[in-house]
């Protein structure tokens, strides 16, 4: 291999099976990745919070990216400097990519008062109602309720409104991005820019070229797969593959973390980087 590889992924519904949050079906993916020191870099809509235990639970200590891409955390001395542009929060260099969360509520306080009955945002849940939309146990819910960047929106209505409602803040500056439960309300980023700019820090730290690997499952992540080297979709037990520009990608046959296995296993640890196994195909998107 002439560049070092960089595994981006999504983490609900990629990572985390949609049901039951569990990854189990990837541990020994995930520990053969460890081992070979091939970083394994969360880029998804959690909260600092929730991701910050995950890594623990996970058994990783890689930067991530959360709420979409809005912010990236780098454990400080991953890299033997501190990138530009970062500043120091806690035991992270932080990067920054658009306005906190209280813009985005006050945007929605003042230009969505039309569609108010139609939505129901993060900050309007207690945890025992985001327990009974997500099934989320109550600890974890708790974590995914502080958002600093983002403001996740339960969609009521119907599509065409759903539709109007998009436009409509895209018309005052939002950035509206559909998840697999949730409707994203932020700044103009996502999950690609993000991950471009990350790796663009590895590359300097390696002083080698690196090829970006991303997984992914909902049309929340289409910036990233399409950013991405390597483009691999992870079959979805609530939706269709959502549909991108990229010609080819790979796309799981398992759902959740058994394709994520089964895709990393086939284009890395048992192959090369371009030769998908019999069991995720290479097709055009």
């Amino acid at each position: 291999m002439t560049s070092r590889p960089l595994i981006f992924t999504d983490i609900d519904g990629t990572l985390l099976d949609h049901f039951d949050y569990s990854f189990n079906h990837a541990i020994d993916v995930i520990e053969a990745l460890n081992e070979r020191h091939i970083p394994i870099i969360a880029n998804t809509s959690k909260t600092f919070a929730e991701m910050e235990k995950l890594q623990q639970t996970i058994g990783i200590n890689s930067p991530f990216i959360s709420e979409n891409g809005a912010v990236i955390y780098i454990p400080i001395g991953y890299f033997d400097q501190q990138p530009q542009d970062t500043v120091t929060q806690g035991y992270y260099w932080v990067k920054e990519f658009c306005p906190p969360r209280q813009h985005w509520l006050d945007l929605l306080a003042q230009q969505a008062v039309e569609f108010e009955d139609e939505y129901v945002g993060f900050s309007s849940f207690s945890v025992e109602e985001l327990c009974e939309v997500t099934d989320l146990a109550p600890d974890k819910a708790r974590l995914a309720l502080v958002r600093h960047y983002s403001e996740p929106l339960l969609w009521k209505g119907d599509e065409a409104r759903k539709q109007e409602f998009i436009a409509h803040m895209t018309s005052h500056g939002a950035h509206m991005l559909q998840g697999g439960r949730f409707l994203h309300i932020g700044g103009e980023s996502d999950k690609g820019k993000a991950m471009n700019w990350l790796a663009q820090v590895y590359a300097k730290q390696y002083q080698t070229p690196v090829t970006t690997i991303a997984l992914g499952d909902s049309g929340n992540d289409s910036a990233m797969l399409e950013a991405a080297d390597i483009a691999i979709q992870i079959k979805s037990p609530t939706h269709d593959f959502p549909v991108l520009r990229k010609k080819q990608t790979i796309k799981s046959q398992e759902y959740g973390p058994k394709g994520w296995a089964e895709c990393i296993t086939a284009t890395l640890l048992t192959s090369t980087l371009a030769t998908p196994s019999a069991s995720a195909s290479l097709t055009g998107a």
